[in-house]
């Protein structure tokens, strides 16, 4: 079994930076396809990026603004975010993806161990 965990969530000004963290602890834990999605108030599950078990990475619709990245050593993949604007308060939520698939994609119904979710919240 594999647990997730984020962290470093926490309250922004517009335009300001935040990173997020993803923990996995478990076999293989260093090793797979990792998801950031979010929730928005009011609004379904968004997919942000995703890494792949190589590294490559993807990001969606706040491609330029959000970067994922991946320290094995620590079995963490980490979310940058620059430029936050009120729009990117949401609930951040980690996920994994244990199938080993040649590429990640945000596809939710791929990944089958979730964390509980980090609280932006960007406001003035």
């Amino acid at each position: 079994q594999l647990q997730v965990l984020e962290s470093g969530g926490g309250s922004v000004r517009p335009g300001g930076s935040l990173t997020l963290s993803c923990a996995v602890a478990g076999e293989r834990s260093d090793n797979y396809n990792i998801g950031w999605f979010r929730e928005r108030p009011g609004r379904e599950r968004e997919g942000v990026a995703c890494i792949s078990h190589d590294d490559e990475v993807k990001t969606y619709i706040i491609e330029g603004r959000f970067v994922i990245s991946r320290d094995r050593a620590k079995k963490t993949v980490y979310l940058e975010m620059n430029n936050l604007q009120p729009d990117d308060t949401a609930v951040y939520v980690c996920a994994v993806d244990p199938q080993f698939r040649g590429l990640c994609a945000v596809a939710q119904h791929w990944y089958s161990y979730w964390g509980q979710g980090a609280h932006v919240t960007v406001s003035s």
